[in-house]
């Protein structure tokens, strides 16, 4: 059995980490103190949720998670919270000061250097990171998860992610997307199928980041299905996926295709805004057009250091100016490898009409 551990930093990591875990409990029936009175071999520990839960000689199952920020408001959020039992105390740690938004007080000046804190636009070129506090992203978690906390025949081992999804070291930057997202008004008179399901997950709008897949080419896809889904349907789903013409491959990798299923249904928080459905699909994705995040924060970035708006503040903190440059160029340089990744092969391509792989 294998062990993983969850570690949650910032105040966007810590807000995103304990609704996670609340939302792990629902799914493996743990009550809010760590007690799981459907499990009857304590101190077993043999049970795929334990690759994520640590259970105690009295029973109760304590999260692999650490909770790290600079100033403690947050992280007092979970201390005294509904779930304030299910954590260790020494999971939780937590500074007296925090950084301001200033990438580079957290990085440079702190004086405890094994926490970073966040930035807004600047952050985002300088560490090329980006989190979304959402109750769809909990869902998404969840599902990259599940194959590691439930067992199943057709499970997808998060280990794969990496073979199978990138092509390439520096074009390793995913798109996710999840279907359905319906209220509970809506889930009533609704029964989606599973082409359906899949059909929504290739849509912008179930999107985790603001792109259009369609302007862009797939490089691979991970379709991650839970609930009651079959084989059959899943095949029949993707066969009609690969004749779309708005759904474009890479003529290196026409069928980059890796699909899962789950059987356990999708759970969702009592009293939150989305619907419990029978079935429900997460999609990863390696597609080139993630280049219009990088371009619009490019955009913005520029805008903003023409005028060298905020620079001074960071500088003062440690920071060299010429960071900046070099966190510019780097992301251009991104940028241009995902076009030539999109446009490899498509010259030579142009002779060669009517050929099928």
């Amino acid at each position: 059995m294998r062990e993983c551990i969850s570690i949650h930093i910032g105040q966007a990591g810590i807000q995103v980490g304990n609704a996670c875990w609340e939302l792990y409990c629902l799914e493996h029936g743990i009550q809010p103190d760590g007690q799981m009175p459907g499990d009857k071999t304590i101190g077993g520990g043999d049970d795929a949720f334990n690759t994520f839960f640590s259970e105690t000689g009295a029973g109760k199952h304590v999260p692999r998670a650490v909770f790290v920020d600079l100033e403690p408001t947050v992280i007092d959020e979970v201390r005294t919270g509904a779930y304030r039992q299910l954590f260790h105390p020494e999971q939780l740690i937590s500074g007296k000061e925090d950084a301001a938004n200033n990438f580079a007080r957290g990085h440079y000046t702190s004086k405890y250097h094994y926490l970073i804190c966040t930035s807004h636009c600047f952050w985002f070129i300088l560490s090329g990171h980006r989190i979304v506090v959402n109750v769809v992203v909990l869902q998404v978690i969840s599902s990259l998860t599940a194959s590691l906390r439930f067992d199943g025949a057709l499970n997808v081992d998060v280990n794969e992610f990496q073979t199978n999804l990138v092509p390439y070291p520096r074009i390793h930057f995913m798109l996710s997307s999840y279907a359905p997202v319906i209220s509970a008004e809506k889930a009533y008179h609704e029964q989606l199928s599973v082409a359906e399901i899949t059909n929504s997950a290739f849509e912008p709008s179930s999107m985790m980041a603001k792109c259009d897949p369609r302007h862009g080419k797939y490089m691979a896809c991970c379709l991650m299905y839970r609930g009651d889904v079959v084989p059959k349907d899943v095949n029949a789903a993707v066969a009609t996926i690969k004749t779309k013409r708005t759904i474009q491959f890479v003529d290196w990798c026409p069928t980059g295709f890796k699909c899962g299923i789950n059987y356990q249904p999708p759970s969702v928080v009592p009293g939150g805004d989305l619907a419990k459905v029978q079935r429900a699909v997460c999609m990863i994705s390696n597609s080139t057009s993630v280049v219009e995040v990088f371009s619009r924060i490019d955009h913005k970035f520029d805008l903003m250091y023409a005028k060298r708006a905020f620079v001074h503040w960071y500088v003062g903190e440690g920071m060299e100016e010429g960071e900046f440059s070099e966190a510019r160029e780097d992301l251009a340089a991104l940028e241009k490898d995902y076009e030539e990744v999109g446009a490899e092969f498509d010259e030579g391509d142009e002779g060669d009409e009517g050929d099928e792989y």
